[in-house]
């Protein structure tokens, strides 16, 4: 069988498909983890969040004061998070915005948090963290996960077999480390047993 090629049409599918026919496992899934627990005492500000999805954590954040801008490709993603954040009382709170990451850059400095989970680079990773990173203000935060797709301790492929999401070594070296500190980099196991690690990045522009 051949991989799929992730691209706009594939996801586009894959969320008509998941929120028509599992709304319910939808409507339970919790914020990512590393995101709660890493981010949950930064002062709000205005956040980015890059590949935002169904708009989960774009709206964990909204709920926390931030005013957040969310980018993601899949029109069905968006209207479902756009009507989420209605039923909450958040849509003053997010601007949704449909664009493709792989040509889209965010403004100049303009954020003091950026999120990117998961995100499937149709460029390189390392192309994707300087363009995301380009949008975080002095004094920010630049907050990454990418599922890697090989299992270390099995050697097995994961989910993310065939993806190219980022890696600890793509934000090392995207970043310059004179303009960068690490607060975070590494390998983290997923809370699911078997499923592999997720390399966790959380850096902050000084200058």
């Amino acid at each position: 069988m051949s991989q799929p090629t992730y691209d706009r049409t594939f996801w586009e599918e894959r969320w008509s498909q998941v929120l028509r026919d599992h709304p319910d496992q939808v409507a339970r899934r919790l914020p990512n983890g590393w995101l709660t627990t890493e981010l949950g005492r930064l002062q709000p500000g205005v956040a980015l969040d890059a590949g935002c999805g169904h708009g989960l954590e774009s709206l964990w954040l909204a709920n926390r004061g931030w005013q957040v801008t969310a980018v993601d490709f899949s029109a069905a993603a968006l209207a479902h998070a756009r009507s989420t954040a209605e039923a909450l009382g958040l849509a003053e709170c997010v601007d949704w915005v449909e664009a493709d990451l792989s040509t889209w850059t965010p403004r100049s400095a303009r954020f003091d948090l950026v999120v990117s989970l998961h995100v499937h680079a149709a460029v390189s990773a390392e192309a994707m963290v300087q363009r995301l990173a380009a949008g975080v203000a002095p004094g920010g935060m630049l907050f990454m996960v990418g599922h890697r797709p090989i299992d270390p301790a099995t050697g097995a492929e994961t989910a993310a077999a065939g993806q190219v999401q980022v890696s600890v070594g793509a934000a090392t070296t995207a970043l310059d480390a004179a303009r960068w500190t690490y607060l975070i980099a590494e390998d983290r196991p997923r809370s699911v047993a078997g499923s592999g690690v997720d390399a966790v990045i959380l850096a902050r522009r000084e200058s």
